[in-house]
C-alpha cells in the first residue's frame, strides 16, 4: 500500500460532501420555462436568469465502503448551510452559459470537537447547446414530430475556490472545497406533453491531477493526486396544474445514482477512497403566467438503507430557491 492511502475515512467525507454535489451542470426549467426542474437552464425564449437559494444539509450517519449503513457517534450534530448565486446568460439561439457561487457555512459537532466555519465553495462554469430550434413542449400529439424531445448538450468546468484539505486548515470541519479541477460532460433529454414532463440527465466529469505537499496545514512529503473520474444519473418526472391566473404550480420527482471511481496517489489506487450514492428528490416549484419569476422548494433524500450507498455520508438537503428570468 503507498504511504498516503487510506487516509479518508468517513467523518471527512461527511465534511466536505456538499463540494461533491454542488454544483453542477443542472436543469432549471423545461424549454418552455416554469419550474419542471430545480437547476440553472435558461426556457427557449429568455436571455438570461438570476438564481438564488439556500440548501441546508443534515448529516443522518454515513455508509462504510462495504454499503453497511452506520451511525454517526452519539451527540453528534452535523449541519451545512450553503447560499448559492447562480447567474445564466444566452450567448447565441441555441447557445447559453451559467456561473454558480456557493458560500457555505459549517456547523459540526463530533466525537468530542465543536466547530463553526464559513466560506467559499467551488465555483462551477457551464456552457449549454440546445440541439432544437423550436419549443418541443405540447399540449397533444397529432403528429410524430410532435414527440421530438429537447436534448442539451453541456460542459462544465468546477474551478476550485473554496478551502481543501491542502490548504492552511485546523482540520477537516474548515473544508468548503475539494481542491481539484473537474470537466464535466453532460446529456440531458426531456419531453412535455402537458401536464406531464419526463427527463433524463446523464454527466460524466473528469478530475485534473495536481501536485500536493500539504494536508490539513502541515506540510508532507511532495506526491501527485487524481480524484476518480465521477458518473451521476437522473431521472425525473413533473406535473404541472395551471391555475385560473394561469399561474403553475410543479410537482417533480427525481432519482439520481451517483459514483465516482478510487483516487490516485503517485499512480497508485487509493483504496479508501470512491464512493456511491442513491437519493430521490421531491420538489415543488411556483411559476408566474409569463414565467418570470420562479419560487422552488426541494427535499433530497439519500435512501437511508445498506448497500444503497458506499463510502458517503447519509444527508438529507432541504433547499428554498428564487429565479428571476429576463425575457
Amino acid at each position: 500500500m503507498h504511504k498516503y492511502q487510506g487516509k479518508w475515512r468517513p467523518i471527512k467525507i461527511t465534511t466536505i460532501a456538499v463540494t461533491l454535489l454542488n454544483p453542477t451542470l443542472t436543469f432549471a426549467a423545461s424549454c418552455c420555462g416554469g419550474g419542471s426542474s430545480s437547476g440553472l437552464t435558461l426556457p427557449k425564449t429568455a436571455t438570461a436568469m438570476i438564481d438564488l437559494s439556500i440548501n441546508q444539509e443534515i448529516y443522518n450517519g454515513f455508509w462504510l465502503a462495504d454499503g453497511t449503513r452506520a451511525e454517526d457517534p452519539p451527540g453528534s450534530d452535523l449541519k451545512q448551510f450553503r447560499f448559492n448565486t447562480g447567474f445564466a446568460y444566452r450567448l447565441a439561439d441555441n447557445w447559453q452559459t451559467s456561473i454558480v457561487m456557493p458560500y457555505t457555512w459549517n456547523r459540526n459537532k463530533y466525537s468530542g470537537t465543536e466547530r463553526n466555519t464559513h466560506g467559499l465553495g467551488d465555483t462551477s462554469i457551464s456552457l449549454l447547446y440546445e440541439a432544437f430550434d423550436d419549443i418541443t413542449c405540447v399540449w397533444k400529439v397529432r403528429k410524430l414530430s410532435d414527440l421530438k424531445p429537447s436534448i442539451y448538450w453541456g460542459a462544465s468546468l468546477t474551478l476550485p475556490t473554496g478551502t481543501s484539505p491542502y490548504d492552511d486548515v485546523s482540520d477537516n470541519f474548515d473544508i468548503t472545497g475539494r481542491g481539484f479541477y473537474r470537466v464535466d460532460g453532460t446529456l440531458h433529454v426531456e419531453k412535455t406533453i402537458y401536464p406531464f414532463t419526463a427527463a433524463v440527465t446523464f454527466s460524466h466529469g473528469v478530475h485534473i491531477k495536481r501536485p500536493v505537499n500539504k494536508e490539513n496545514g502541515n506540510y508532507v512529503e511532495p506526491y501527485n493526486k487524481q480524484l476518480g473520474n465521477r458518473t451521476s444519473i437522473t431521472t425525473a418526472a413533473s406535473y404541472t396544474h395551471f391555475m385560473e391566473s394561469l399561474d403553475t404550480l410543479t410537482a417533480t420527482v427525481s432519482y439520481n445514482y451517483l459514483t465516482e471511481e478510487k483516487s490516485t496517489i503517485d499512480g497508485v489506487k487509493d483504496s479508501a477512497s470512491g464512493f456511491k450514492k442513491n437519493s430521490i428528490t421531491t420538489a415543488l416549484a411556483w411559476a408566474n403566467s409569463d414565467n418570470q419569476w420562479i419560487l422552488k422548494l426541494s427535499w433530497n433524500h439519500s435512501i437511508d438503507r445498506d448497500n444503497w450507498g458506499e463510502n458517503f455520508p447519509i444527508t438529507d438537503v432541504f433547499t428554498t430557491g428564487v429565479s428571476y428570468v429576463f425575457q
